[in-house]
């Protein structure tokens, strides 16, 4: 286990610089990208970004703050297929409710984005061209145009456009030819995708407002833990020095997440350093956070001095957690999500999935034996604290079931993201969810005077080790040393002085 743990981490690095070579940004490059076949089109993805209209303006002469740039789109083709002229290649922008405006099938048959033959028979289109009809609720859209390659020329450019948003939306950029003496064409260049509030994707831009204030919930939060940790620092265990760290981390990993959001949003490409090292503040706060719920569900500090010999156990259940973690983090903030396919994100979230269930299990399967203890021990004071803990963290667990639930009915029923203006609050349900419960914990074991109450003690009567607790429920057999016979303990009565008899007869002897 310990071998597999560092080969994982390190082929960690390879997975970041991997990542890291294509950005998913609202400026879209592009590096030489191929057409794919789909159906009987080749076709690059150039994006999709929900997209606000713009802010009316005035003055007619001042530039869109809502608009898709194309700036410096270059096709090319090997120079041994440059000897003839080819069809167009076309840049296909359309809303995602017009979606049904691109492509046509005849007579009820398989859709296709190209005209078939059968197509043109109906007179509807030219045979191999780009089917595409005008939408009805949007004037002016789809907006198609292209370019063609001159014979012996390997390059060809597409003019600078700009394409004002005047309509809110979530809309997809597609390069797509007909042409299959075009199949090694490749495409260069870059566009940029802008709202009227910056260059964040409209999903995503709620985002920074949310943890400019979930920074200064942790701010809140920070000052009155630390004024209780300064105060009363005589009194601190070791428990409440775990929760100062993750309330740090917390502050780190907001306040990184706002700032990649802020630089994101002005200039349009995502700070790849701050990514970073939001997710891995993020990654460590979640992994001491899970680390501390368990322990502090098995006693630790409380009712047990140390974990024992489940030590190893959790800090490599926690090592792993940290591994699987950082890597869905750093695939789904860092790298281009859309270039991944369902599979490959299902085979980076179901570890993080399968290790916080195994988290839950251990985690009440500790509490239940913690709590049984307490009450067989009558420890009150012990006993309503982590009472009201199991509470916390059921409410917790159901409330995040019922989440999940709801994500997958989102996810499920939002194919095209057309839900893209409330996407959002899925990510950000998690981190207050996860704020809530720190809260939670600061409350329960926040420093104070009496803290002292509810750290371990060397009385015997608090060890907590199974044959002890199997002597709780069972009465202990008496020992032989313990048992003694009825000539022994009648000798025992007359050497005290002890007798059932009448007390005058007593007298009379």
């Amino acid at each position: 286990m310990l071998s597999r743990f560092k080969s994982v981490t390190a082929f960690l690095p390879l997975v970041v610089f991997l990542l890291c070579v294509r950005i998913e940004a609202s400026v879209h490059e592009y590096t030489g990208d191929k057409f794919l076949s789909k159906g009987n089109a080749f076709v690059v993805h150039g994006g999709s970004e929900g997209l606000y209209s713009s802010i009316p303006n005035l003055n007619e002469s001042s530039p869109p703050d809502s608009f898709i740039r194309f700036e410096k789109i270059i096709f090319q083709r090997p120079g041994e297929l440059s000897n003839f002229s080819s069809g167009s290649i076309h840049a296909i922008v359309f809303e995602v409710d017009d979606r049904e405006t691109i492509g046509g099938s005849a007579y009820g048959g398989q859709r296709a984005v190209c005209c078939t033959a059968d197509l043109a028979k109906l007179g509807v289109c030219t045979q191999g061209q780009i089917i595409h009809r005008p939408s009805t609720n949007n004037p002016g859209w789809p907006q198609v145009f292209g370019v063609s390659f001159d014979v012996d020329k390997v390059e060809t450019i597409l003019p600078p456009r700009s394409i004002q948003i005047t309509k809110s939306g979530m809309y997809n950029l597609y390069f797509i030819h007909c042409d299959p003496n075009l199949k090694e064409v490749v495409v260069k260049g870059k566009t940029v995708w802008k709202n009227p509030t910056g260059y964040l994707p409209g999903r995503m831009a709620p985002l920074m407002n949310f943890y400019g204030y979930m920074s200064l919930g942790f701010v809140v939060l920070g000052i009155f833990w630390f004024s209780q940790y300064a105060r009363y620092w005589r009194e601190v265990l070791p428990l409440q020095n775990c929760v100062t760290i993750v309330i740090t981390l917390g502050m780190f990993e907001m306040a990184l997440w706002y700032f990649d959001y802020a630089e994101f949003n002005e200039t349009g490409v995502r700070p790849t350093g701050i990514t970073v090292w939001a997710v891995t503040f993020g990654t460590v706060k979640r992994t001491v956070s899970w680390l501390i719920i368990l322990m502090v569900s098995m006693g630790y500090g409380v009712v047990r001095p140390t974990l024992g010999g489940l030590t190893s156990k959790v800090l490599m259940l926690g090592a792993t957690f940290f591994v699987a973690s950082e890597v869905l983090e750093l695939v789904e903030n860092v790298g281009a999500i859309s270039d991944l396919s369902g599979k490959a994100r299902l085979f980076f979230i179901l570890p993080v999935a399968i290790l916080d269930a195994f988290f839950i299990l251990w985690i009440f399967t500790s509490l239940s034996s913690t709590l049984n203890k307490l009450q067989a021990r009558r420890m009150l004071a012990k006993l309503d604290i982590y009472r009201k803990f199991t509470n916390a963290l059921a409410v917790a667990v159901v409330v995040s079931v019922g989440w999940i639930c709801y994500e997958l009915y989102f996810k499920s029923n939002d194919i095209y993201n057309e839900q893209w203006k409330n996407a959002w609050i899925i990510p950000a349900f998690w981190q207050v969810l996860s704020f809530s419960l720190l809260c939670v914990i600061c409350a329960l074991w926040a420093p104070s005077q009496n803290s002292m109450r509810y750290a371990y003690s060397d009385d015997a009567s608090e060890e907590f080790d199974k044959e002890d607790t199997l002597t709780l429920i069972k009465p202990s057999l008496l020992t032989t040393k313990d048992v003694r016979s009825p000539t022994e303990f009648r000798s025992a009565e007359s050497g005290n002085g002890l007798s059932h008899g009448d007390p005058e007869e007593d007298k009379t002897e």
